[in-house]
């Protein structure tokens, strides 16, 4: 009956391409947002698993009782929130278990540690979503605001100057019981992770980013200034490296290290941050309370000592259909990363349930070998460009919920950066535009009239139904397209480690087009010998841009490069374009400040936020009252 369906789908969006080519050979410019539409075939489909069973820990009170705090009527565009109120639990659903607790081994794993580990850079919490959403990996300069850093500078090109808060205090937790934060901890801080002194002699193997680091000392002038010596003059670069969320992430006691070696054990968790470790149970929960010395007050409120919520209570819950249940229940507050298709059916059964769509990290692609026949000719893979539909599926498969547009290396959604779709030429529009005429005129150009045979290598936590989609594209042109599916582990094995994939890679849930992440992240996607590039793309023009972006010395000048390297990319058709779809951020109404805040929260994308926003957020027991829970 599945297999029945899903060719039902195919057939659907095959006629209605059909019927699109007949009109026109090209596709007009799209706008690079949508709103969300809910079809009118959407089918309700509740949960109805009755053995995994959501348990709040018996440490977690969802009856608090609530202080308001104190505020006034300034005007400001967070007034219409209502005033904040102290007390009670935001039970927030994580899909995997906790990776770790000790950010020396790793800033990218899902972490809960940045609840106790502060950073020297934040987002500004009095910003208007309307002007800046966070809801993008990237941060720019002028949207970051300062955590443990009250201010910064350059002093000289290659000289970071940050200037910490005064007043800020560990938890008063053994073995630091609560003295003063100081620039000596964030040298120790840097030298651990980057191997810069203090007993440390080698970058932190854990993190990619440690290795790469072009800074050459780190030092402490007085109790509060610490300078950083770069190697290179470009800001932009050091902006990023410094600001970027996630990166090095959490400030560690160096008496900790010194007594437990490591952070690894839950139970050594100490820091300078809002909430405290209280409890971790393996593949189960982690609970955090509040820490009644943190330093911080609320940016909106200055008179408000955070955090306003006494826990956070996470819930590691694998199970997709159990997590929603929990969620309809209003056993969740926050739960994200939730596919178009589950949204709407929780929409119809639960339209109390506040949803945002927020675009996934990338664009979805089809990854081809540019070293092997035949997809070393440029014009096969365009034919295979040519040959999807993407308005279609944007229309029918994502019911309108994403744009229509294909992307090149930066997102279409990094406004400011990078070469959206809408300032394409026509001339290359038309090479991304649904045409399987020209497709299979391009196909017997190359030399392949018949079309040919390939593989893909897939990674089988992905969409295999959007991969279908577009096999049953590239079987129209003559391109008949196995699918090999592998678990995650296995696919990284053969494909990442080993590089035996030699025909199409296609990753789970991501791709090699349309980052949302820091524009020096991007000018490795297609680097020669790069960990990712299972492409194989060896091109010295594309290679030029990342050595000419390290070397620009204003931002303007940087920004002109990944314009340049983003128009190479789309005119080589290094990879299939698909789409980059939302994924759903669901949160109960109750729950104050949240704006799918790039997961803040669940820390899936943004772990070095968990502690700043649990801190800033609150939860209206009145209106959680009388909604009868």
């Amino acid at each position: 009956m599945k297999k029945g369906i899903m060719w039902i789908v195919l057939s659907f969006l095959m006629v209605t391409s059909l019927v699109l080519a007949s009109c026109s050979s090209s596709t007009t410019t799209a706008a690079t947002t949508a709103t969300v539409a809910t079809p009118t075939t959407a089918t309700t489909a509740t949960p109805t698993s009755t053995t995994n069973i959501v348990t709040i820990p018996a440490s977690t009170s969802t009856t608090v009782s609530t202080v308001t705090a104190t505020t006034t009527s300034t005007g400001n565009w967070w007034d219409s929130l209502g005033t904040p109120q102290y007390g009670n639990t935001i039970n927030i659903r994580v899909p995997k278990d906790i990776g770790g607790f000790d950010p020396y081994y790793g800033g990218t794993l899902l972490s809960v540690s940045s609840a106790w580990f502060e950073t020297l850079f934040v987002d500004n919490w009095t910003m208007n979503p309307n002007d800046w959403n966070y809801q993008t990996t990237f941060r720019p300069n002028a949207q970051i605001s300062g955590g443990l850093a009250q201010s910064w500078e350059f002093t000289t090109p290659t000289t970071f100057v940050v200037h910490l808060r005064q007043g800020i205090y560990w938890q008063n937790l053994p073995p630091v019981n609560g003295r003063e934060f100081t620039a000596n901890d964030v040298v120790y801080h840097y030298d651990r992770n980057l191997g810069l002194g203090d007993g440390f002699t080698t970058p932190s193997p854990y993190q990619a980013s440690a290795s790469g680091y072009q800074v050459s000392s780190i030092t402490a002038t007085d109790n509060y200034t610490v300078v950083f010596a770069w190697k290179i003059s470009n800001p932009e670069y050091i902006y990023e490296t410094m600001e970027a969320i996630g990166t090095l992430p959490g400030m560690e006691a160096p008496e900790a290290i010194a007594q437990w070696g490591n952070l690894n054990d839950w139970h050594d968790a100490v820091g300078s941050g809002p909430f405290i470790l209280k409890d971790f149970v393996d593949s189960t929960s982690a609970t955090l309370v509040k820490n009644p010395n943190y330093w911080g007050h609320d940016e909106r409120y200055p008179q408000n000592q955070l955090p306003y919520v006494n826990e956070l209570n996470y819930l590691i819950i694998a199970n997709t259909p159990t997590a929603e249940a929990a969620m309809r229940a209003g056993k969740i507050d926050l739960m994200d990363t939730i596919p178009y298709s589950d949204s709407q059916s929780i929409k119809q059964t639960n339209p109390e349930i506040v949803q945002i769509g927020v675009p996934l990290s990338t664009s979805l692609t089809i990854d081809p070998r540019n070293d092997v026949k035949p997809f070393n000719d440029i014009r096969v893979r365009e034919a295979m460009q040519m040959a999807i539909d993407l308005p279609t599926i944007a229309k029918t498969y994502y019911g309108g919920s994403c744009s229509p547009a294909p992307s090149t290396l930066t997102s279409n959604y990094m406004t400011g950066w990078g070469w959206p779709y809408p300032d394409w030429p026509a001339s290359l529009q038309a090479q991304y535009a649904y045409n399987p005429a020209a497709a299979q005129q391009l196909l017997a150009a190359a030399g392949y009239p018949n079309g040919f045979n390939t593989d893909a290598v897939f990674d089988n936590a992905g969409d295999l139904n959007l991969l279908e989609i577009v096999q049953s594209y590239f079987a129209a042109i003559g391109i008949n397209m196995s699918i090999n599916s592998m678990a995650s582990a296995a696919w990284v094995a053969y494909n990442e480690n080993s590089r035996k994939a030699d025909q199409i890679v296609v990753r789970a849930n991501a791709g090699e087009l349309g980052s949302t992440g820091a524009p020096s992240n991007q000018f490795t996607k297609f680097q020669t010998g790069a960990l990712t590039n299972w492409m194989m793309v060896s091109d010295p023009v594309f290679d030029g841009f990342g050595t000419t972006a390290l070397a620009a010395t204003t931002v303007d000048a940087y920004k002109q490069v990944l314009t340049q390297a983003n128009q190479y990319v789309a005119q080589q058709h290094f990879v299939i374009s698909l789409l980059e779809p939302d994924v759903f951020a669901l949160y109960q109404p109750w729950l104050k400040g949240y704006n799918a805040q790039n997961s803040a929260l669940t820390g899936t994308s943004s772990p070095a936020l968990v502690g700043f926003y649990g801190a800033r957020f609150w939860i209206d027991q009145n209106m959680k009252n009388n909604m009868g829970h």
